[in-house]
């Protein structure tokens, strides 16, 4: 954001007016690629991520393109509330919406623990897709989930209703509640929360529990084992054992 605005002030204070001393005259769109051009760089002086730039370079293009069309604000607002209904706290959370494939959700019915009334969390549960799975596999287990996003929590509130399961979806931070009752929490998040999840398990966890995180290793822990998924993204599962407390201070 700091990007655009400061290259929107730039275009209009310095390169324009520069631009009319010389009495050139240049179409709006040409001048929205300069103003891509300067975002991109000061992107790239402020250390974003390389995917970042395009879209620096792109956005005001692409606005003005949009504009042209003719199409009607109302289109945009639903757009926008649409997204942020979706993705309305990744800015802070730096966790987007990653949806859990079928093969995913086989893989982790099969890492159950096979005693009755496993209690399973889903950190994250999207549209409830992998709850409802397991709920119909083991329905001898204790199954719930959390998720933050309006939609797709009421999205997968809906699916609960429709498919009548036995689980429960809740909507909140999962950070705040505790996993001291769970024999198996699932994630699918993003290499940001990692470390500070992995913290979250081994503190609140039992000893022996099992952790597994989609796509996202722990880093500098090392998997009890990994599961490959033949799935569209080659997605990979990574089980880990909770430790032990004594194990937890011999390693610090």
């Amino acid at each position: 954001m700091f990007s655009q605005i400061a290259a929107t002030l730039i275009t209009l204070v310095l390169v324009a007016p520069v631009l009319a001393s010389f009495e050139v005259e240049i179409t709006l769109i040409a001048d929205a690629l300069i103003q891509g051009s300067i975002a991109a760089f000061l992107g790239s002086r402020l250390g974003l991520a390389s995917w970042w730039l395009p879209i620096n370079l792109l956005f005001s293009p692409a606005l003005v393109s949009a504009l042209s069309f003719g199409v009607a604000p109302s289109w945009f607002l639903a757009a926008f509330v649409l997204l942020f209904l979706v993705y309305w706290s990744v800015f802070r959370s730096q966790v987007p919406l990653y949806l859990s494939s079928r093969k995913a959700w086989a893989a982790v019915a099969g890492l159950l623990p096979s005693k009755a009334g496993v209690r399973f969390l889903d950190l994250g549960a999207g549209l409830g897709g992998m709850l409802s799975y397991l709920d119909a596999q083991r329905p001898d287990g204790n199954f719930s989930g959390m998720e933050i996003a309006p939609l797709p929590f009421v999205l997968g509130w809906a699916r609960k209703k429709a498919t009548r399961g036995n689980y429960s979806l809740q909507w909140g931070n999962f950070w705040p509640h505790s996993l001291a009752d769970q024999d198996v929490v699932y994630a699918y998040l993003s290499p940001v929360p990692m470390g500070r999840l992995w913290c979250k398990v081994c503190e609140e966890m039992p000893s022996g529990s099992r952790f597994i995180s989609n796509t996202f290793p722990v880093p500098g822990v090392e998997p009890e084992s990994v599961v490959e998924l033949d799935d569209f993204h080659h997605s990979r599962l990574y089980v880990y054992r909770v430790p032990a407390r004594q194990e937890m201070d011999a390693s610090s």
